[in-house]
């Protein structure tokens, strides 16, 4: 005798659920909710990781020097200039270049209120960036009082991008002092970082945060002949620079993530994208008992006629896959649209990746299962002669 879920014609599971409309109608709803709430979740999860990476990845660079206590960039430890200057007498070193990092109050005019910004500065002469934009626009900051304006800043900082479409410069300002935005990069930011980012010259953040504001250094850029062993010389500056911390391209990333994953909000999101998952599980368990209580008889004739308790449940888990697909697709499709609309009200770019996305749909496979599961308790204790 053919098993159920072989037969040729239209598998039962299927034939359930398409005949009983409202009831997967429900069941989908239930689910796309579920998985909305959960990529929801998930995707400020990941916004967190990529805020805390954004900088990094936009580095060039070989090594990178640190305070040795700082537990990432933004945390304002810095270490005295001097140490630079030590590590870059070591062999196989192109140039060692300081980077700075302060915030700073910005307005866009004297009436606008301030809001708090990131202000970058190194010496133009050299490409620290891996932005296209700030490399193709370094002459500019060569004059003083001169920055670059992060496009993907809060809107509260003012019009820029819109008012550069026709107007070479800007002038706006910067810790109540006066500064010409002259030009526009994409660098953009994370929750609680900062409204926005600028970039200028280390020329024009002495001016504005004092001369002896460029001592202290945030983070040090050493870029590497061709061949020469970084470990190797990573120890070496170590072992003899006192109070900083070398790092690689990947180590500086991983530090950053590993600080971010102590932070209470990636907690918070991945409680809730728990919740969205138990939410789900109870909804798909109960369109699954219905079901089975309303087929119970049908099922115990099964039984009786001599399909074994196997087939008849991996009927039940034939339902609970469908409904996991057929629930995912809208789900998915109402997600792209909620990160895009988020996206252009905040300027936090969410991105729907393919990994949150397989990982949301193996949660829905997962969350379905586990529903069809407990949902045939009933059908296994089913006997034909307790129904009849």
């Amino acid at each position: 005798m053919k098993k159920l879920f072989l037969r040729r014609e239209r598998p039962l599971a299927w034939a359930q659920l398409s005949r009983q409309k409202v009831r997967t109608g429900v069941a989908m709803s239930g689910i796309a909710f579920a998985n909305v709430l959960i990529f929801m979740q998930l995707g400020f999860v990941n916004l967190f990781a990529g805020g805390a990476t954004l900088l990094p990845r936009h580095l060039q660079g070989d090594l990178f020097i640190s305070n040795a206590e700082a537990k990432l960039i933004n945390s304002f430890s810095t270490f005295d200039r001097t140490r630079l200057y030590q590590a870059a007498a070591f062999d196989g070193i192109i140039f060692a270049e300081p980077l700075y990092l302060k915030y700073g109050t910005w307005a866009y005019d004297k009436e606008s209120i301030s809001y708090e910004t990131r202000v970058f500065a190194y010496n133009p002469q050299v490409q620290i960036f891996d932005l296209p934009e700030v490399n193709q626009q370094q002459s500019k900051l060569r004059e003083p009082f001169t920055a670059l304006f992060d496009r993907l800043s809060r809107s509260q900082l003012g019009p820029i991008p819109a008012r550069m479409d026709t107007s070479p410069t800007i002038v706006s300002m910067i810790n109540n002092q006066r500064i010409v935005v002259n030009g526009l990069f994409n660098l953009g930011s994370s929750f609680f970082l900062s409204e926005g980012n600028i970039i200028t010259s280390d020329r024009t953040y002495a001016e504005i945060y004092g001369s002896n504001s460029l001592e202290q250094v945030t983070l040090g850029i050493i870029r590497v002949k061709p061949g020469t062993d970084l470990i190797a010389l990573k120890q070496g500056i170590e072992k003899s620079v006192p109070g900083i911390k070398v790092l690689t391209y990947q180590e500086l990333q991983t530090r950053e993530l590993a600080f971010q994953d102590t932070n209470p909000s990636s907690t918070i999101f991945n409680f809730g994208a728990m919740m969205g998952f138990i939410v789900g599980v109870a909804i798909v368990y109960q369109v699954l008992y219905s079901d089975v209580s309303d087929h119970l008889s049908e099922y115990a004739t099964l039984k009786a006629i001599g399909y074994s308790n196997r087939s008849l449940l991996l009927v039940i888990f034939q339902e609970a896959i469908f409904l996991a697909v057929l629930g995912y697709i809208p789900g998915f499709i109402a997600t792209l649209g909620m990160y895009q609309l988020l996206t252009t009200l905040t300027k936090l770019e969410l991105i729907m990746t393919v990994s949150l996305a397989l990982n949301v749909f193996m949660l829905t496979l997962a969350m379905c299962l586990i529903s069809a599961a407990i949902a045939s308790n009933k059908l296994r204790a089913a006997d034909p002669a307790d129904v009849f």
